[in-house]
């Protein structure tokens, strides 16, 4: 189940961390370029139980791009996307669940 297809990602180097996922401002034009920048076309993002409002915005345009909080992580959208990003935030919940 999820820690499989965790474990996948983890294995084929599509599994990024990041320290946090927030924007100053909810402008998909720069964080379409950022996410460019980092290779990430094709990707689910996933961050704390709280997700920061103007990351949100911003990423609800771009195309492939899907951004979830850590209660909403699934194994379909796992392996539907190229890339999993998750947050610091993200992680320590995920150990949690796992302990």
């Amino acid at each position: 189940g999820l820690k499989h297809a965790l474990s996948a990602k983890a294995k084929s180097a599509s599994l990024i961390i990041v320290d946090e996922l927030k924007l100053a401002e909810a402008k998909t034009k720069a964080l379409a370029a950022n996410l460019e920048t980092l290779g990430l076309t094709n990707a689910l993002v996933i961050g704390g139980a709280e997700l920061d409002q103007n990351f949100k915005l911003a990423a609800t345009n771009i195309p492939n791009i899907d951004v979830l909080p850590i209660q909403g992580i699934n194994v379909y959208d796992i392996l539907r996307r190229g890339t999993l990003v998750l947050s610091k935030a993200a992680v320590e919940a995920l150990e949690e669940r796992f302990k």
